[in-house]
C-alpha cells in the first residue's frame, strides 16, 4: 500500500500581487500524474489547502478540480486535515457530498475523538491502513482559559494537551487495529497489523523555518512546540503540514513536513520542493522524496547597481521567464532605481516583482512606491515601529507586545464562516 503525502499548497496566494494560478494548476495536474504513475492507493493533504479563510473563486475551482480528477485515478482515499490558514467550516461544508469520492475532511476538533480515526478500506472491503485525522488544533480544543496565567503556564497546558489529544486519538487507533486483526484471525487469514498513520498540522521543536516564508506562529509564545517524543509510539508514519521547509522531525524519518509545494517567497526561490511516498509491505515501511518540478522561476538579486545589471544580463542570455526580486545594497544613492531596472530588462522574460532600496529609504515603513513598503514588514515590524514612534517607555514594550500578539493570534483563530 502507498500512500503520497503532501501539504500547505496555500492556493489562492499571491506572490507580491502576481497571482499564481498557473503555477498552482501545473502542480495539481503534475501531482494527478504522479499519483497515477506511483499507484498511490491514499492521498494525505495536512492542511493549509487555501491561504485565507475566504478564498477566491479560482482558487476553489483548482480544489474542487483537482478532487474530482484524483477519483478517476488509481488513488482510493483521500484525507484532507484543516491547517491553521484554513477556514474549519468552509472546508467541512461538501463533506458529505465528497465523502462519495471517497474523500475524507476533518475541518476543528470532533467532540468525539474517535471521529478522527477513519479505517481506510480497499475496493474489495479489506483494510488498507487506519489514519488519525487530526486537524490543526486551536486553544480552545486542548486548554481551559484562566485569568492571569503567563505565557510559560499557557505554553505548558498548550503542550501537555497537544499531547493527550494524540494520546487518546492513537488509543483509539490502536484499538481498531487490534478489533481488525481478530476479525481476520476469525476467517483463518494471516496479516500484518494495520499500519497507524497519523496526521497533524503544527510547529515541531526544532523545525526550520525561512524568512518571509508566510509561517505563522501558531499559539502565543513559542513553548508550545512539541518533540517527536510526544507522539504515541503506535505511529507508523506522521504527515505533518505547517513548515514548508521539507523535514524531519528530530531524527525520526518516518514523522515528516512535506513542505510546501511552490516557494512561498524569494528566500526558497532555491529550494527543493518534494512529497513523500510510503510505502507500506510486509510490515515495514520504505519511504521516499520526489522533488516538484519548477513551474515559475524566481530570483533573488542582490548587490550594487553594476552586480544587478551583470546577473540580469545573464539571466536574459537564458530567454526564461523569471520572477525577480532585487536587493539594492550599494552605498550609493539611488532615487530612480525602479526606473533604470525597467530599463536594464527591456526586451526580456524577466520582471521585478520587488525591489528593496536599502540605501534611500532605510528606516522608513511606507513610500510611494520604492523602497521599503509594508509588503517588507509583517504586523509585529509595524506595531515595534509604532511603539518607537511614540516615544513608548522600553519598560512597557514588551508587555504591550504581548497583549498585541495575543489579539493578533485571537483573530486568526477566528473562522469567519462559522455560524
Amino acid at each position: 500500500m502507498k500512500i503520497l503525502h503532501t501539504s500547505d499548497w496555500h492556493l489562492g496566494r499571491s506572490l507580491y500581487g502576481c497571482k499564481r494560478y498557473e503555477e498552482f494548476r501545473r502542480f495539481l495536474d503534475w501531482l494527478i500524474d504522479t499519483i497515477e504513475q506511483e499507484q498511490v492507493d491514499i492521498l494525505l493533504v495536512a492542511g493549509d489547502i487555501f491561504d485565507t479563510s475566504i478564498p477566491p473563486n479560482y482558487a476553489q475551482e483548482l480544489y474542487y478540480r483537482f478532487l474530482h480528477k484524483v477519483s478517476t485515478t488509481h488513488c482510493q482515499h483521500v484525507v484532507i486535515i484543516a491547517g491553521n490558514h484554513d477556514s474549519p467550516s468552509f472546508l467541512t461544508a461538501p463533506a458529505a457530498l465528497l465523502r462519495v469520492l471517497n474523500v475524507y475532511v476533518v475541518g476543528s476538533a470532533m467532540e468525539d475523538l474517535r471521529d478522527e480515526v477513519i479505517v481506510l478500506r480497499d475496493n474489495t472491503d479489506q483494510p488498507l491502513a487506519i489514519v488519525c485525522a487530526v486537524p490543526y488544533l486551536r486553544e480552545k480544543d486542548i486548554r481551559s482559559v484562566e485569568s492571569g496565567e503567563s505565557v510559560e503556564e499557557k505554553g505548558i497546558k498548550l503542550v501537555a494537551g497537544l499531547k493527550e489529544h494524540y494520546a487518546q486519538v492513537c488509543d483509539y487507533a490502536q484499538q481498531q487495529q487490534q478489533d481488525q486483526q481478530q476479525q481476520q484471525e476469525l476467517y483463518s487469514q494471516v496479516a500484518e497489523p494495520l499500519p497507524v498513520i497519523a496526521m497533524g498540522h503544527l510547529f515541531a521543536a526544532g523545525g526550520k523555518t525561512l524568512h518571509e516564508d508566510g509561517v505563522r506562529e501558531l499559539y502565543v509564545g513559542s513553548l508550545a512546540y512539541i518533540g517527536q517524543e510526544m507522539f504515541p509510539e503506535n505511529i507508523d508514519y506522521l504527515a505533518l503540514g505547517h513548515l514548508h521547509i521539507p523535514q524531519c522531525v528530530g531524527d525520526n524519518n518516518h514523522f515528516r513536513y512535506s513542505g510546501s509545494p511552490l516557494p512561498m517567497s524569494f528566500g526558497e526561490a532555491e529550494q527543493d520542493k518534494q512529497v513523500i511516498i510510503a510505502n507500506f509491505e510486509k510490515g515495514s515501511v520504505d519511504i521516499r522524496e520526489i522533488t516538484i518540478p519548477r513551474f515559475q522561476q524566481l530570483k533573488q538579486l542582490s548587490g550594487n547597481l553594476d552586480e544587478i545589471q551583470s546577473e540580469i544580463e545573464a539571466l536574459k542570455q537564458q530567454a526564461e521567464s523569471v520572477w525577480l526580486e532585487i536587493i539594492y545594497t550599494g552605498k550609493d544613492v539611488v532615487p530612480d532605481l525602479w526606473s533604470q531596472v525597467e530599463e536594464m530588462l527591456a526586451d526580456s522574460k524577466l520582471e521585478v516583482l520587488r525591489i528593496k532600496n536599502e540605501a534611500a529609504y532605510k528606516g522608513i515603513v511606507v513610500t510611494d512606491g520604492e523602497g521599503e513598503t509594508l509588503d517588507d514588514r509583517d504586523e509585529y515590524d509595524v506595531f515595534k515601529s509604532c511603539l518607537q514612534a511614540h516615544d513608548i517607555p522600553k519598560e512597557s514594550r514588551d508587555d504591550l507586545m504581548q497583549s498585541y500578539k495575543e489579539i493578533i493570534h485571537s483573530l486568526h483563530e477566528e473562522d469567519p464562516n462559522a455560524l
